[in-house]
Parts: structure tokens; sequence; C-alpha cells
């Protein structure tokens, strides 16, 4: 006997519905599938498969998120150019890329109004003939 299933000799006739005999002995070689089985990789019974491969995580998107807390310029410009290579590429990050311009653009006008505010206050003290001594003495 080679394998799990032999074919009829002599005057035996073959088993109906092509099922195999009761028990022939010995199991399927190594990386064979049993009798009656769709081969390794065939079609699954149900569902849809194994999810496609991630490509993983646009390195632009992180620098957006990471460079809208350092420098709110580049974290815009990181994060528009991060979305458009994700919609090209199909990648993940869309999140952070979008978190990196929101961040970066908020950032940036905070610091514009701080700006604003700090020439404002020098500003006052420079005109003010007395220096800082209207804040100490009144």
């Amino acid at each position: 006997m080679t394998g799990p299933y032999e074919p009829p000799q002599g005057d035996q006739p073959p088993p109906p519905g092509g099922q195999p005999p009761p028990y022939s002995g010995g199991q399927p070689p190594y990386g064979q599938p049993p009798y009656g089985q769709p081969p390794y990789g065939g079609q699954q019974p149900y569902g849809y498969g194994a999810p496609p491969a991630s490509q993983g995580t646009n390195g632009m998107a992180i620098a957006a998120l990471v460079c809208a807390f350092v420098c709110s310029p580049l974290g815009i410009i990181f994060g528009f150019v991060a979305r458009s290579q994700i919609r090209k590429t199909g990648q993940q990050g869309d999140g952070l890329a979008l978190a990196g311009i929101i961040v970066g653009a908020v950032s940036m006008v905070l610091g514009v109004i701080w700006f604003i505010y700090i020439q404002h206050r020098v500003n006052t003290i420079n005109n003010n003939p007395y220096g800082l001594a209207p804040l100490f003495f009144r």
C-alpha cells in the first residue's frame, strides 16, 4: 500500500460515489490534504478569507504630527503631502496626517496671537515715559 486509497483490483467494484474505503491503514503523505478535502490554499468554506497585508503607516504622516508640535508650518506641509501619498498608495495614517494639519494650524494661529500680544506690550511700555514704573508704583 502506498497511499490511503488504492484503486480496486480484480473483481472488486469501485466504491460508491467515489467514497474512500472504510480504513486503508495509512495516512496521506506529509503536505497532502486528507481524502475528500480541498488542497491547502483552496477555496475556504465561509467568510472572506484573510485580510490583505497591511502596508504600514505613512512616514510623512508621523512626521507631520511630530513637526506640528515643533515647527507648525512643517507640520502643515507634511500633513498635506502625507494625505496625498496615502490617497495614492492606500497606506494607513490618514488620521495622523489630518491631526498634524489641525495641530499645526492651531499652533500657528496661537503663535501669531502671542506674537501680536507681545508686540503690543512692548510698544505700550516703550511709549510710556516712565518705563516700567507705572507697573510698580501707583
